[in-house]
């Protein structure tokens, strides 16, 4: 199981946690009840999967995340970019503009992330 993958699902939960926190566990089955229509058990049962993986923690019937939506995404990515192109930010390059073409735009963004990264 990969901490940082989520289903859809899931992330619709995460999303909606990270959109209100901290929120009382009240709160969250109302809210999930109202937007998902999902029931008390459905909420706490991926609230669980959630807080086993390290993102979120329910103390004292309060939601808390552990990891920030951005630090999330970041590890998401490392973590997908790991387990599909062996870690390799080239290789995944390579094969994503194979089908896509890079705007100019999109050449100027990524030459300058790397300018600041040679500079940092």
């Amino acid at each position: 199981m990969e901490k940082y993958k989520l289903g859809e699902k899931q992330k619709q939960l995460a999303d909606l946690i990270w959109e209100n926190e901290p929120l009382s566990s009240r709160t969250l089955v109302e809210l999930c009840a109202e937007v998902f229509d999902w029931k008390r058990t459905t909420t706490y049962t991926m609230l669980k999967i959630l807080c086993e993986r390290g993102i979120f923690e329910n103390r004292d019937a309060t939601i808390h995340s552990l990891i920030s939506r951005e630090d999330f995404e970041t590890k998401q990515g490392e973590e997908f970019l790991q387990e599909s192109f062996g870690g390799s930010l080239p290789r995944f390059l390579a094969a994503f503009t194979r089908q896509n073409r890079l705007s100019q735009k999109d050449i100027d963004e990524l030459q300058k992330l790397i300018d600041e990264h040679k500079e940092g």
